[in-house]
């Protein structure tokens, strides 16, 4: 079983920064994949940022391109760093583990993740 908990949202003003951590518990599993989604009020579940094991690769979506840098310390433990934030930045922020290997092509899948629970990042304008 592994299960991701995040940290760190909170409120902050547009152009403010808020910095995520989620750990990812993991018994008997090797965690290879990791990445942050988020939801808005009203609107689906996107991917936001994912890194690769060893943090070879990150993958960002254009929304948050140049402005969130997502970076790991150890094979559990991923940051999610976000500056010159923005009112449609608000939502609710997932922190999501996967024992498989993932890629340009696969980070932003839904598919054969473990959730956790959410942190609600608010930025006012």
């Amino acid at each position: 079983q592994v299960q991701p908990v995040e940290s760190g949202g909170g409120s902050v003003q547009a152009g403010g920064s808020l910095k995520l951590s989620c750990a990812a518990s993991a018994d008997r599993y090797s965690v290879l994949c990791m990445a942050w989604f988020r939801q808005a009020p009203g609107k689906g579940r996107e991917a936001v940022a994912g890194i690769s094991l060893g943090a070879t690769r990150k993958y960002y979506s254009d929304a948050v391109k140049g402005r969130f840098t997502i970076s790991r310390d150890n094979t559990r433990t991923v940051y999610l760093e976000m500056s010159s934030l923005k009112p449609e930045d608000t939502a609710m922020y997932y922190c999501a583990a996967r024992t498989a290997y993932c890629d340009s092509s696969t980070w932003y899948l839904e598919d054969n993740n473990y959730w956790g629970q959410g942190t609600l990042v608010t930025v006012s304008s």
